[in-house]
């Protein structure tokens, strides 16, 4: 299990860790925190030294009820940031969080090598365009709605069914336009509640039918601290467990706050399971 990431061939096989760099104020656990070219590069240069296989921007924060910020706006905060990382860190392979084409096409453009779409093209009709132009790595998230929207729309009549055939449509259009890799993330938190959230990482593994790499998106999140009653800044212990058992039912990319964690948690996958 390849994909091509800028001309490298990533082998998904083994699983890989996604570290987070939020370049906003307003993210829900380091929202504001790298601020500055020597506050980003810190971070950056932390991740990869970890073990970070893939950097993970985003400049628009998709937590719950998420202010708007304009597209132009977005493109300020990251084409920036990833022109300092690849001045420094020439070889990272940077993953952009983004619903927009047009951030999206000034991200590659940039040197982006990954497009990690919250909406699956959903917010952006003409994000599967731009993925088909430039044929970049291409994360599909399942979400209703948009950030604002989405927690008033967790009504399923069967989540796991319902969420297959989300994205079995959605491969099926990324297909025809000739897009090779794609990676498929669950959407832990977005549009669906703490008891859903729980029932997909049960399910996990029957998202393997469709064949395709699966990514696990769970650091810090609500289901963890609101379950064990207590702040994101205080959930790396749960975030630790739930990747384990992501990595159990099928995950192979695991994007992360905490890079050191999460590595370590594939060292010791892959000692039983290789």
């Amino acid at each position: 299990m390849f994909i091509n990431c800028k001309g490298r061939l990533i082998d998904l096989e083994i699983p890989k860790v996604m570290g987070i760099l939020n370049v906003t104020p307003n993210s829900f656990f380091d929202g504001g925190k790298y601020k500055n070219e020597s506050e980003i590069l810190s971070q950056v240069e932390k991740m990869l030294a970890e073990g970070a296989d893939f950097i993970d921007i985003g400049a628009y924060s998709s937590k719950p009820s998420a202010e708007f910020v304009s597209e132009q706006e977005e493109i300020e905060r990251i084409v920036p940031a990833i022109e300092l990382i690849l001045k420094h860190f020439p070889e990272t392979l940077l993953s952009i969080d983004t619903f927009r084409a047009e951030v999206a096409k000034a991200s590659i453009e940039n040197g982006a090598g990954i497009i990690n779409d919250i909406a699956a093209g959903e917010l952006d009709n003409k994000m599967f365009e731009v993925i088909a132009k430039y044929n970049v790595p291409y994360i599909m998230m399942h979400m209703r709605g948009n950030p604002q929207t989405m927690q008033s729309l967790t009504q399923y009549d069967d989540i796991i069914k319902e969420m297959l055939f989300y994205f079995s449509e959605k491969v099926k259009k990324a297909r025809s336009l000739g897009i090779n890799d794609l990676i498929l993330d669950p959407g832990f938190g977005f549009a669906k509640t703490t008891d859903q959230n729980f029932e997909v990482m049960q399910k996990m593994e029957l998202f393997n039918v469709l064949e395709l790499p699966v990514l696990a998106g769970i650091s810090r999140k609500s289901m963890i601290y609101k379950t064990l009653n207590t702040i994101p800044q205080e959930a790396l212990n749960g975030t630790t467990f739930l990747n384990t058992i992501a990595l159990t039912k099928g995950a192979k990319i695991l994007r992360v706050h905490d890079v050191k964690e999460a590595v370590e948690c594939v060292t010791l996958f892959n000692k039983i399971n290789l």
